[in-house]
């Protein structure tokens, strides 16, 4: 069997911060929403969800 060299990773192994995470998907959140016209779609949910919760 061929001798495989092991793998590095430049990135530490801990978690990322949730703010970089949230800073990283939002501008592709965004262009989702603009593209796919999905704004109306997060209005009526959180409307949906307001009355279910009694507000």
């Amino acid at each position: 069997m061929a001798y495989t060299a092991p793998r590095t990773s430049s990135r530490p192994s801990g978690r990322r911060h949730p703010l970089v995470a949230t800073a990283m998907v939002l501008p592709l959140a965004a262009l989702l929403v603009v593209v796919f016209g999905g704004w109306e779609a997060v209005v009526t949910q959180a409307s949906s969800v307001g009355v279910m919760l009694g507000r």
